[in-house]
């Protein structure tokens, strides 16, 4: 005889993120929330990616100076921070470019 489960399996609530927690939160609102955020998300690497060259372009100015301060350092300097930061942003346009091809998801 096939032992009996001690609690009831309840069906599992779709609360994926705070939004939808939020007493009151329309459907809607919370698709749009998550639009955006992806969205936003998307938005970070480029713009790091920019910015860095931007900075190698026009050259250093006082914040440069500030960032340098390590003179021995590799990673001194505004330009590597912001191709660091592009790297560190860059898992949004990592997981797109898999949901297109097709790659395992969630």
């Amino acid at each position: 005889m096939p032992a009996r489960r001690r609690f009831a399996r309840r069906p599992r609530k779709d609360v994926t993120s705070p939004i939808s927690a939020t007493a009151g939160a329309s459907r809607d609102g919370v698709v749009a929330a998550r639009h955006l955020a992806r969205w936003l998300g998307l938005a970070a690497t480029p713009t790091f990616a920019i910015m860095a060259v931007l900075t190698a372009v026009l050259g250093s100015g006082p914040a440069d100076m500030l960032c340098a301060a390590g003179h021995g350092s590799l990673l001194g300097g505004m330009v590597p921070m912001y191709l660091l930061m592009s790297a560190f942003h860059s898992a949004a346009w990592l997981r797109l470019i898999s949901e297109r091809r097709g790659g395992v998801g969630r």
